[in-house]
């Protein structure tokens, strides 16, 4: 089947169950993508599927065929995806940075679609799990770039 990954196209050989994360990690060597619990909890292993976050740990990858899947690896190719980052950098979010992947994956997705969430509406957005509780940062770099004017890029 042919799958469109950050932009490209990739031809994989799998069964149509097999789980996204895994033909990411193993047959395409995008690691970035984390495996964390594997029953969609936690939110380590989202991605964008046609811009909407996706826990790929239980996508199976049929279901991606003919959408585009946006990985961490890629993300700061979309503008918005890119000032996540470097804000994310500026305001030293993370701590271990394992679940970080999803978290900006999340946040991308929310500031896409929405770029000046309220409270409510980020935190409703960004339910991936964080073992080392940076909760309180992650909010604060969503509320930093829901604040900064739109197009205004990081050097």
């Amino acid at each position: 089947m042919q799958l469109s990954i950050n932009q490209h196209a990739y031809d994989v050989d799998t069964d149509d169950d097999t789980p996204l994360l895994w033909v990411l990690r193993d047959d395409l060597g995008l690691t970035g993508t984390k495996y964390g619990c594997g029953l969609a909890q936690c939110g380590a292993c989202s991605v964008l599927v046609d811009g909407q976050v996706v826990r790929a740990c239980v996508t199976p990858v049929a279901g991606v065929v003919g959408r585009e899947v946006t990985t961490i690896e890629a993300i700061e190719a979309d503008p918005v995806g890119r000032r996540v980052v470097a804000t994310w950098v500026e305001q030293q979010v993370a701590q271990c940075g394992y679940c970080q992947s999803g978290q900006v994956m999340a946040a991308t997705a929310l500031l896409k679609h929405t770029p000046t969430p309220s409270d409510e509406q980020i935190g409703a957005a960004m339910v991936n799990l964080c073992r080392c509780g940076t909760y309180n940062a992650i909010h604060a770099a969503v509320h930093a770039l829901a604040a900064q004017p739109a197009g205004k890029e990081h050097a």
